[in-house]
């Protein structure tokens, strides 16, 4: 618990739920990343291993911009409590992202996939999960790039502008194709002036009647 928590009251963000495979929390990660250990969710005594060890986890809050009608003042941001595992997934994720680490800015995902083996009796079977991280610099590019342009209607060049009428047997994508190539524009452009209406012919000008 942060200073302000422990001022104010209140534990931080509601904890994020996987309940069932396929579930997915994840957003903006908007405080640093803390170690701390964990503890009996019964009890709430702190958990270590046989050899005394405390058994640590990460708590990572992030901003899932979904609300729950049914918290009071629910303001999207939810903790995933990083262990077993999710550790190792979120591991991955940011290895694969190239960055170092967790950090504020990041975007990061978990997703419950399925259950594993159950390997001691009385117990449930450990959740499986996959993560994917975009480190704080790369989100904000995705956030501020334009949006991209729309395509050009069929039967318009993409690159001149120009209205272009392509042959029988053809669609204006494919007669489009063809014009980027050397060895088939030759033969597009003779089938679209084979089928072109021959051009009309000029209008009679003043002075060009002839003398009989």
């Amino acid at each position: 618990m942060d200073a302000n928590s422990f001022l104010m009251g209140g534990g931080g963000a509601p904890t994020a739920k996987f309940p069932t495979p396929g579930t997915t929390v994840g957003g903006r990660i908007t405080a640093p990343p803390k170690v701390e250990q964990q503890r009996d969710i019964k009890t709430g005594e702190a958990k270590v291993w046989s050899n005394g060890d405390p058994m640590m986890q990460l708590v990572v809050t992030v901003d899932t911009g979904q609300r729950d009608p049914s918290t009071e003042d629910d303001d999207g941001k939810r903790r995933i409590f990083v262990k077993g595992q999710m550790k190792n997934a979120v591991a991955d994720a940011v290895r694969s992202s190239g960055a170092k680490g967790l950090e504020v800015g990041g975007h990061l995902a978990v997703t419950y996939t399925h259950d594993g083996e159950v390997t001691q009796r009385g117990f449930s079977a450990p959740k499986q999960y996959t993560a994917q991280y975009i480190p704080a610099a790369q989100a904000a590019l995705n956030a501020t790039a334009p949006a991209p342009a729309a395509p050009a209607p069929p039967g318009v060049n993409t690159v001149t502008g120009e209205i272009t009428t392509p042959p029988p047997g053809l669609t204006a994508q494919q007669y489009a194709a063809a014009q980027q190539t050397p060895a088939t524009a030759a033969l597009a452009q003779q089938a679209a002036a084979v089928q072109a209406p021959p051009p009309a012919a000029p209008a009679p000008q003043p002075g060009d009647e002839p003398p009989f």
